[in-house]
């Protein structure tokens, strides 16, 4: 049986003040810091050791391994980068509150940009510094791949090729994975894996810094629960077997 771990990274600046975030590379609070430790802690009481790890660009997923490594004593453990397992993009609500936001454009309306499965926000212009265009991190990709905003579908349409091209192989080779990533691309992730339907999948939220355990038959889910047990949200359905 293959093992892999989805953990989204802990409570970030952002996430404290109520804004959408996306692809702004917002540091973790304290509270997050302490959430990514108390990962690594529980994934080694569990037994888990993974032969290799993939995140994002953004640092509150990439400091949620670091320090859930060095909870498990790991910190050698192959890391890989991968700008496509990114936040969802919020387009022009990138860095607005979320209640304020409410207040000017309506709860109906703010509600279809958060959770519908194929509308996007309005997109951000090519020329606002929000724009991926301007980070030098993505400086050797095609400007045609960086999103001026996103929905959870074209979230989807990126992490998919990363999933098939770089994680799956891992899977079938009978590698242990370990994903640290952020809510949407983690839905996504977890849409592939259950095959779960379009209106489904945004009943889904994955908790901050608290690790899914996934245990497959080859690519097929046959278990998966919350190590933190008093933080868990609801399951995503797994195949009777």
């Amino acid at each position: 049986m293959t093992r892999l771990v989805l953990t989204r990274h802990g409570q970030s600046q952002w996430n404290l003040e109520n804004r959408f975030t996306g692809w702004v590379d917002v540091n973790l609070t304290e509270r997050g810091e302490g959430e990514a430790r108390r990962g690594g802690e529980l994934m080694k009481a569990e037994g888990f050791a993974p032969d290799i790890v993939f995140t994002s660009y953004l640092k509150r997923a990439i400091r949620t391994v670091w320090l859930g490594l060095e909870a498990m004593d790991r910190v050698w453990t192959p890391v890989i980068n991968d700008w496509r397992l990114n936040e969802r993009h919020y387009g022009a609500l990138t860095g607005l509150n979320k209640a304020e936001t409410v207040a000017a454009h309506g709860e109906d309306q703010v509600l279809v940009w958060r959770r519908s499965f194929d509308v996007p926000p309005p997109p951000l212009d090519p020329s606002d510094e929000r724009h991926p265009s301007h980070d030098p991190r993505y400086a050797g990709l095609d400007p045609a791949l960086l999103p001026a905003t996103e929905s959870l579908k074209e979230t989807l349409v990126r992490v998919q090729p990363c999933f098939d091209t770089h994680i799956a192989p891992r899977l079938k080779g009978g590698e242990s994975v370990l994903i640290s990533a952020h809510g949407n691309s983690l839905r996504a992730l977890v849409k592939i894996l259950f095959d779960v339907s379009d209106g489904d999948i945004l009943k889904v939220e994955v908790p901050t810094g608290n690790p899914l355990l996934i245990e497959l038959d080859g690519l097929t889910p046959v278990s998966a629960r919350y190590l933190d047990e008093a933080r868990a949200e609801a399951l995503p359905p797994c195949p009777a077997r």
